[in-house]
């Protein structure tokens, strides 16, 4: 049996949505001392609809496919549905992950919900300004 499924090998080799956004309205960042892991969320959200969604992760293979499918996840889904996400529905899209290797899902879920966060925190700072 492979270590890895074809659908995180495809991510890995062929990321979606990799880059930054540079007027995004919503980042979020997180790491992971022990794997090294980095991963910056990206969103650019229009009428509560992430419009776009980019990414970096600094890492490895497993870190790199949940990044790139949580982004292909929440691509043009409302708010509501993207703080829904999970690191169980990153790992089932891409066909399941190592045991040792679910953190890199949990990283991706974390990443969205810190960068949805931002998001909420700048809005009200907008509003109240």
């Amino acid at each position: 049996m492979a270590l890895y499924s074809e659908k995180v090998m495809d991510h890995f080799r062929n990321p979606r949505n990799v880059g930054v956004i540079g007027d995004a309205n919503g980042i979020g960042e997180v790491g992971n001392a022990k794997c090294g892991d980095i991963m910056k969320m990206y969103l650019k959200i229009e009428n509560d609809i992430v419009e776009d969604v980019k990414f970096e992760t600094f890492g490895c293979g497993s870190a790199i496919a949940s990044s790139s499918m949580a982004t292909e996840m929440i691509k043009g889904k409302p708010l509501s549905e993207a703080m829904q996400l999970t690191n169980k529905a990153v790992a089932e899209a891409l066909d399941g992950l190592p045991d040792y290797k679910m953190h890199c899902s949990v990283l991706a879920e974390e990443a969205i919900r810190n960068a949805i966060d931002d998001y909420y925190k700048k809005k009200e700072q907008n509003e109240n300004a």
